[in-house]
């Protein structure tokens, strides 16, 4: 039999433990703040029925679905046009997000939740796309959402979860924020709220294409001459964020909706000031994230001192569960890239030190009497929380001091005959190269 190759699915990756204590210390930290605003964790299956998932994402996002064969042998015996019809072999899909699973489990479990109910979710989702950088066919998503409230305190909370997590994490970033309400008011002012889809798409690339691309693309898209040349403007508004509203509000004094927009983003950036929030908020007027989804505020986060887009985002909606058939209820969350983040926090060197062991204390293995003596210790500070590990055989002392190198484990404590003769022991820095004798009552409060 020929030896096969191991491999991986294109497009899915093995994180190693250094990559996965990286990793964990991203989703801690984001769970702790979560935490600290009453959200409780909720997880759901990896599959859900098809009929839950199929027409939730649009065409091209039925497409990248992963479905699953309902048995290994199912196919057996079925022809060839019963195998191309997929739905007869293939009742359940991957998870291709998590904000759908969420509105079926409001929906099935209403009778047992309260209103408004706050939950957070990190788990893996599969998108059977082209793998390429950056982009994956499985990859985590890290969701905040309260759900049956219209309160705009659950905007201004998100905004500060926002700044508490980037904040522990060390990256600098700016909120960049907009409105539904207000993209509308905007298409209604230049005479075209039949085109706002094509408006929002178009302006939603500025910083990436520039204005006179936005231009084209919006003349290709239908819109007369006039009509963009009174958009431009609008897109130009520079100041403040009130000072932005203020001139918005003269353009698109003739949509209601447009001017209830400006009055729910000034009462969010009230609060916000009032809270003296030292994250960077910025009305961006292009901003238009799934526009087809979001009915209010939207949310964009991206880092300031390294180049990656967009690493956190999300917004209002108002009929979640409209799908499933419970309407009318409403909703606001928002998304954590951790994928972003860790590309953002490598790049930047931002992951603290300890991070990047999994022990912090080696114990040298001389003999069966040092070994117990050490193993004594280690139970102490492993009471103490210390990751304590002692090597497994008595082996040269070289092969166990470039052990604790490989692993990066910053102390090593040797425990040899002279040493358990005086009831002391050496420790020494791996990353300095210092060592010094300790008392064995002593070495606990100098390691822990």
């Amino acid at each position: 039999m020929a030896i096969q190759k191991p491999s991986i699915p294109k497009g899915t990756r093995d994180f190693s433990p250094a990559e996965m204590m990286r990793r964990t210390y991203i989703f801690e930290t984001i769970k702790g703040v979560f935490r600290t605003y009453g959200f409780a964790p909720l997880e759901t299956p990896a599959m859900e029925n098809l009929t839950t998932l199929l027409g939730k994402y649009g065409d091209e996002g039925d497409k990248l679905l992963f479905k699953i064969l309902n048995s290994g042998d199912y196919a057996a015996g079925l022809d060839d046009e019963q195998v191309r019809t997929a739905s007869k072999i293939c009742e359940k899909g991957l998870r291709y997000d998590l904000t759908v699973p969420f509105a079926r489990y409001i929906v099935q479990h209403q009778g047992e939740i309260v209103l408004p109910f706050k939950r957070y979710q990190i788990q893996p989702v599969w998108r059977a796309d082209r793998p390429q950088k950056g982009r994956y066919r499985e990859f985590y998503q890290c969701d905040v959402d309260v759900i049956g409230s219209r309160s705009l305190l659950n905007e201004v909370e998100l905004i500060e979860i926002v700044e508490r997590v980037f904040g522990k994490l060390g990256i600098n970033v700016t909120l960049k924020m907009n409105n539904r309400k207000i993209l509308y008011g905007i298409a209604e002012a230049i005479g075209h709220a039949d085109k706002m889809m094509d408006i929002t798409v178009a302006i939603d690339k500025l910083e990436k294409i520039g204005i006179d691309n936005v231009r084209a693309e919006l003349s290709e898209r239908g819109l007369e001459q006039e009509a963009i040349d009174r958009l431009q403007p609008i897109l130009e508004l520079s100041g403040s964020n009130s000072e932005k509203l203020n001139k918005l509000r003269d353009v698109i004094s003739c949509s209601e909706t447009g001017l209830k927009g400006i009055a729910e983003m000034e009462e969010i950036f009230g609060y916000a000031e009032a809270l003296g929030l030292g994250l960077p908020i910025e009305l961006d007027l292009s901003l238009a994230r799934g526009l087809n989804y979001y009915t209010g505020a939207i949310f964009e986060v991206k880092a300031m001192d390294y180049d990656i887009g967009s690493i956190c985002g999300g917004g209002r909606y108002d009929d979640l569960t409209g799908i499933f058939g419970m309407p009318d209820t409403s909703g606001v969350g928002i998304s954590f890239g951790a994928d972003r983040i860790y590309d953002v926090m490598t790049g930047l060197n931002l992951f603290p030190e300890e991070v990047d062991f999994s022990t912090k204390v080696l114990f040298v293995n001389l003999g069966e009497q040092e070994r117990m003596a050490a193993m004594r210790i280690m139970r102490t500070l492993r009471d103490r929380g210390v990751a304590t590990e002692i090597y497994p055989e008595a082996a040269k002392m070289k092969k166990q001091m470039e052990y604790a190198n490989r692993r990066s484990i910053p102390y090593v404590v040797i425990i040899g005959s002279n040493e358990l003769e005086h009831g002391e022991a050496t420790v020494k820095n791996m990353r300095t190269g210092e060592q010094c004798s300790a008392a064995f009552d002593t070495i606990c409060d100098m390691l822990a």
